[in-house]
């Protein structure tokens, strides 16, 4: 059944996603935290350091909120799904009539 492995797809790539995300996010920390350490006065450093840290946590916060969406569509795919086939075997199959051969 590929259908049912689309909930793993979707959360195989909200995890890449999130790699990425947080990939970007320490790099643009990284990038705050280098003009910190060519700031010239502390109180410059300090507010750059501020501002690596904010970075940090709004950009973790993104890829937590990007992570339970995922999981959420995931989840709610898979229920569709195993609720779809219940509906199914519910149903009684019905066969078609045989066809009356009419011999002349």
């Amino acid at each position: 059944m590929a259908e049912a492995d689309l909930d793993a797809v979707i959360r195989q790539i909200a995890k890449a996603q999130n790699k990425s995300l947080m990939a970007a996010v320490k790099k643009r920390r990284d990038q705050i935290m280098a003009r910190a350490a060519k700031a010239k006065d502390k109180a410059s450093r300090d507010q750059y350091r501020l501002i690596a840290k904010s970075t940090m946590a709004l950009g973790a916060a993104a890829a937590k909120r990007l992570q339970n969406s995922a999981h959420n569509a995931a989840d709610s795919y898979a229920r569709a799904i195993r609720n779809a086939t219940e509906e199914a075997a519910k149903k009684p199959v019905k066969k078609p009539a045989a066809k009356k051969e009419i011999q002349p």
